[in-house]
C-alpha cells in the first residue's frame, strides 16, 4: 500500500485522493470535536479515546508494517509532543466553554497559520485568489464563534479562560499539521508513521484520564464512556489519518484548509444532536466558510 501511496504524490489522481480524504477529514474531525464535549468529562472522554487508540493501533504497528527508523523515531517523539499540547488546550478549553464557542475558534485560528507555513516550509505557492480563499474562511470561521460567544449564558470569565485555551489549541493546530505533512514525508513507509503516530501518541491521556476517574466523588459508569471512547478511537484513524494522507498526497496548505470545513459539520452536529441553535446569521457564515474553502480549492 506504501507504494500505491508514493506512485500517488503529486499526481492528479493524488490530488484528487486528497481532496476526498481532506473532506472526510472534516466530517470525521467535527464528530470527534461533538464526542469530547459530549455528556461526559472532556478529559475522560479523551482518556477512553486513546486508551482505544492505543488498544487498535498496537498490533498494527507492531506487527503489521515495518518498525521506524532512527530517523522516524525522533520525528514521532515530536510529534507526541506536540499533540500533547494540542490534546491538553482543547480538554481546558472545553471544560469551560461551550462546544460551539471553543471548536470555531480552534478551527479558525489554524488556516493561514498553516498555509504561511506550508508556503514557507515546502515552497509551496497559493495565488491571490486562494489567499482571499483563506481569508475568507478564516473570518467566517472567527465570525462565527463570535456570532456563538453572545448568545452564551455561562460565566463570563470562563468562556473568556476557555476561549485563550481555543486559541492556543488553534495554534498547536497549524503547528501539527505541518509537523505531521513533514513527518509523514520523511518517513520511508508512510503507513508506518501513521500506524506508529497512533499507537505513541496515544499513551499519556489514559493515565490522566485514569488519574481524573479515580478523584471524582462520583465517576460515571464505564460502559457508555468505553462505547465512546471506541468510536471516537476509529473516528480518529479517519480524521488525523485522512488529513495526513492528504499532506502526503498533495499541498498541505489546501488539505489543512478543505479540513477546516469541519467547522460546518461542527455546526450541523450542534444543531442536530446537541440541541444548540443555528439562525440564519450561522448559516450565511456557514456558506462563507464553504465558499473560502472552494476558493482556496479551485482559485
Amino acid at each position: 500500500m506504501s507504494d500505491w501511496l508514493s506512485s500517488l504524490a503529486g499526481t492528479e489522481q493524488g490530488a484528487l485522493a486528497a481532496t476526498i480524504l481532506a473532506l472526510v477529514s472534516a466530517v470525521a474531525h467535527a464528530a470527534f470535536g461533538a464526542l469530547q464535549k459530549g455528556q461526559h468529562d472532556p478529559w475522560l472522554t479523551r482518556g477512553s479515546i486513546d486508551f482505544w487508540l492505543v488498544v487498535i493501533s498496537a498490533p498494527v504497528a507492531l506487527f503489521l508494517v515495518p518498525w521506524p527508523n532512527a530517523a522516524t523515531a525522533l520525528i514521532l517523539v515530536g510529534t507526541v509532543v506536540i499533540h500533547f499540547g494540542y490534546k491538553l488546550t482543547m480538554a481546558l478549553a472545553y471544560e469551560r466553554a461551550a462546544y460551539t464557542v471553543v471548536y470555531p475558534v480552534v478551527r479558525g485560528t489554524g488556516p493561514v497559520v498553516t498555509v504561511a507555513a506550508a508556503a514557507i516550509l515546502f515552497n509551496e505557492h497559493y495565488t491571490w485568489t486562494q489567499w482571499g480563499g483563506v481569508a475568507l474562511l478564516s473570518g467566517s470561521i472567527l465570525l462565527l464563534a463570535l456570532r456563538n460567544l453572545t448568545e452564551e449564558t455561562l460565566d463570563r470569565r470562563a468562556v473568556q479562560i476557555g476561549l485563550a485555551w481555543a486559541l492556543l489549541g488553534g495554534l498547536f493546530v497549524a503547528l501539527y499539521t505541518t509537523y505531521d505533512a513533514w513527518g509523514i514525508r520523511q518517513s520511508p513507509d508512510p503507513m508506518t508513521f501513521l500506524a506508529w503516530f497512533f499507537f505513541v501518541s496515544a499513551l499519556d491521556f489514559p493515565i490522566l484520564g485514569y488519574i481524573r476517574y479515580r478523584r471524582m466523588a462520583a465517576p460515571p459508569t464505564l460502559g457508555p464512556l468505553m462505547r465512546r471512547g471506541i468510536l471516537g478511537a476509529v473516528i480518529a484513524w479517519i480524521s488525523f489519518g485522512g488529513v495526513m494522507l492528504a499532506t502526503y498526497l498533495d499541498k498541505v496548505g489546501e488539505a489543512a484548509v478543505l479540513r477546516e470545513t469541519s467547522t460546518v459539520f461542527a455546526a450541523l452536529i450542534g444543531w442536530f444532536i446537541l440541541g444548540e441553535r443555528v439562525g440564519p446569521r450561522r448559516l450565511i457564515l456557514m456558506s462563507g466558510i464553504a465558499l473560502g474553502a472552494v476558493v482556496v480549492e479551485f482559485g
